[in-house]
């Protein structure tokens, strides 16, 4: 379900503070010169700015309105509203942005359980953020293929983009394949491995109905070209004239800086990944590594802003965010609920929309 670290903070400690000691020794000695980098904030065109945070606002509404899509699929009325879902979305964020792991991922689930009377909610809600990660990966397809088309790539960067483009179609493929295939009688000593495909199917409801599936993917690719268009315009706030594939190239390497969320925000090794491509456009280390920095705020502004005030609102703590359950830990249905929901999944599997 998430990558998460070891609980033991010895361990964790040991794990990521060579990797962060190695970032930051490389950064310090081989990286620009710090004096140039803040020099680069000192012609920053604050209405790019407040574009590109626009820009981010209204991908977080588009993708919150997928995970809507995906939640009315896969739970009975009364299904949460637009306003609760896109509470515990920048709660998530908010998790995602402050702490290590994919904390955030199990914090809007959470969110949502307190609201949601229906037995073994978790079960349910984890599957939908799963299925809502799948409808990522056509998006994320789109936007590699446009990357390898039109970037200037080193070639060991084409092909490894060109791998994950065919891991992201096979994962799609094995989702509907789950989502189609009749579960019955499941016994409720599910193994960790069995849990989360049970759990994933039940979120994937939504991929039996194709017309709702569209609305899904539609409102996720409205999410990532609206992020696209942040990154563009948060060049021009930084004075970089690069081209919209350079924008889609930063994009692409962001996220796959972000995968193993080593820190809260991988902070410098996501700068790296940032200004290491646009050196073939120009631009230099500095400048690079100050876009990286105000690329970062931008993109976590609207998820720390209205994650800070939906987690008042829900009368939840930072620290409550950081002892969430596993996804192995959650409650499941009895076996005989499974079947009732299968069936009842089969019949809104036949109604269209």
């Amino acid at each position: 379900m998430k990558l998460r670290p070891p609980r033991n903070p010895w361990i964790r400690a040991l794990l990521v503070l060579p990797v962060a000691a190695g970032i930051g020794a490389l950064l310090w000695w081989r990286g620009p010169s710090w004096g140039a980098v803040g020099d680069a904030f000192t012609i920053v065109r604050w209405q790019w700015v407040l574009v590109a945070i626009g820009f981010n606002l209204v991908s977080v509404l588009a993708r919150s309105l997928a995970w809507r899509t995906v939640i009315r699929q896969a739970m009975p009325p009364p299904v949460p509203g637009f306003l609760l879902v896109f509470s515990a979305f920048s709660v998530g964020l908010f998790a995602n942005a402050v702490l290590p792991g994919r904390i955030g991922e199990l914090a809007r689930v959470a969110v949502l359980n307190r609201k949601v009377a229906a037995r073994a909610a978790w079960a349910t809600l984890i599957g939908t953020v799963l299925a809502h990660r799948i409808f990522d990966l056509v998006p994320v397809v789109f936007l590699i293929v446009y990357v390898v088309l039109t970037a200037k790539i080193p070639s060991w960067a084409t092909t490894s983009l060109t791998v994950f483009v065919v891991v992201g179609a096979l994962l799609f493929g094995l989702a509907l394949a789950v989502a189609r295939r009749h579960q019955r009688g499941v016994p409720i000593d599910l193994g960790p491995v069995r849990r989360i495909f049970a759990m994933a199917r039940q979120g994937l409801g939504v991929m039996r109905t194709p017309l709702a599936a569209l609305v899904a993917i539609a409102f996720q690719c409205v999410g990532w070209l609206c992020q696209l268009l942040a990154v563009y315009t948060a060049m021009r706030a930084f004075d970089i004239h690069a081209p919209l594939p350079a924008a889609g190239l930063v994009l692409v390497l962001m996220n796959v800086a972000t995968i193993f969320p080593l820190w809260p925000g991988n902070v410098g090794l996501l700068q790296a990944a940032i200004a290491l491509p646009l050196l073939h456009y120009g631009v230099s280390s500095p400048r690079g590594i100050a876009y990286g920095i105000g690329l970062q705020a931008i993109e976590a502004s609207v998820g720390v802003g209205f994650g800070l005030l939906f987690l008042a609102r829900e009368g939840l703590s930072y620290t409550m965010l950081k002892v969430m359950p596993d996804a192995t830990q959650v409650e499941m249905p009895e076996p005989e609920a499974m079947e009732e929901r299968a069936g009842a999944d089969d019949a809104r599997a036949r109604v269209p929309g």
